[in-house]
């Protein structure tokens, strides 16, 4: 019996949706339809179970044929006219929940357990800055109902619910996070804050083709994410991003060190982290009191 066949069986078995890789190399996970085609996460081992990529792998036609407008989730009265329905009122998004195998996601020693994949056909703000059509690639370390339970409402720029903006505002520890990460305000229903690194090309007068972006809530890093131009995976890259890793990290596992992207030549495109190092669990440091004037 071959190993694949066996990764079947037993997923058959104990009615996992997708096989754990029982030797390294390749583990598919869950797929979704994109554009014409789908993306499927997926984890990579070493020859000793390491974990050394996970990512979000698609052909080059779910580039093509994607939506406009919004999967009309989320909404609230953005508009402040009484309206709670319809495109203009929800987030101009197109979201998918994509499990990781459980290779990777039932895994104590792997914080990240799947990924949260939006599409935005018209960007976000700001604007000037992240107003393109990009892909957001979360992933997320804590559970799905988790992201989902953080709602709509009338606080923040992105139209948060009030008692969960500052929640998700709440600070990190400071070696929790990278110096060049900052708080934005950018708490987002079904998502999180948003940290961005302000030394960044768009934020330098250059235009936006992909960026970090650490996503926190009450005081916790709760997911790693790669924000991408459609436009910058069209054009083929093949290539890899250190990532600004903070000092410490609160729970123990493997991080990944460089953000990938990647095009092969036939025709499969990923988006990756890799370089993945174990790191301890670190007390955290003393939060600087905020200024009493501190607004949202």
């Amino acid at each position: 019996m071959t190993n694949r066949v066996a990764c079947v069986l037993f997923a058959a078995v104990l009615g996992l949706g997708a096989c754990a890789s029982l030797n390294g190399g390749r583990s598919p996970g869950w797929q979704v339809p994109l554009g014409k085609a789908t993306a499927t996460s997926y984890a990579e081992f070493d020859s000793r179970g390491a974990p050394t990529a996970i990512g979000v792998a698609m052909p080059a036609a779910a580039l093509d044929g994607l939506p406009a407008g919004s999967d009309n989730h989320h909404c609230t009265d953005r508009g402040r006219d009484g309206s709670m329905g319809g495109a203009t009122q929800c987030i101009h998004t197109f979201e998918h929940v994509i499990p990781l195998p459980d290779a990777a996601a039932r895994r104590a020693d792997i914080p990240f357990k799947w990924v949260l994949l939006n599409w935005n056909p018209v960007g976000h703000i700001p604007p000037g800055i992240y107003d393109v059509a990009h892909f957001d690639i979360h992933f997320v370390m804590v559970p799905i109902a988790d992201i989902f339970a953080i709602e709509a409402g009338p606080c923040g720029p992105e139209r948060v619910r009030c008692d969960q903006f500052e929640i998700g505002r709440k600070p990190l520890p400071p070696n929790y996070v990278h110096a060049d990460f900052r708080d934005v305000s950018a708490v987002v229903p079904a998502m999180g804050n948003h940290l961005i690194d302000v030394t960044g090309p768009e934020f330098n007068k250059q235009p936006f083709t992909h960026s970090w972006i650490y996503g926190v809530y009450d005081g916790k890093v709760i997911f790693y994410e790669q924000m991408v131009t459609r436009e910058y995976l069209s054009g083929k890259p093949n290539g890899c991003t250190p990532i600004k890793s903070p000092k410490a990290v609160a729970v123990a596992g493997f991080y990944p060190t460089l953000s990938c992207m990647r095009s092969s030549p036939a025709g499969e495109i990923t988006v990756s982290m890799e370089g993945f190092v174990f790191r301890d669990a670190s007390p955290p440091d003393p939060i600087a009191a905020m200024p009493p004037d501190r607004k949202p």
